[in-house]
């Protein structure tokens, strides 16, 4: 799913959690669906946080340095 798609997902489990109006076990069911998608959200945002910090690393000529750059998917 994408970045977009979570973030919007997990918008509509607060407005959903924070009505009130939700038995028990529904509410479990969308905190741990907000929990996952939260963790999936993070994720996706430290491998992009990466990708940048290794695309804007130059040497002091203001070449770019070359890494390689692995992403893993959990």
């Amino acid at each position: 799913m994408e970045f977009e798609k979570k973030l919007t997902r997990l918008e509509e489990i607060v407005e959903k959690m924070e009505s009130g109006d939700l038995a028990l076990d529904d509410s479990l069911k969308l905190f741990e669906e907000g929990v996952k998608l939260s963790r999936e959200c993070n994720q996706q945002l430290d491998r992009a946080e990466q990708k940048v910090k290794i695309l804007l690393d130059v040497d002091e000529d203001g070449n770019k340095k070359e890494k390689d750059f692995e992403m893993s998917e959990e």
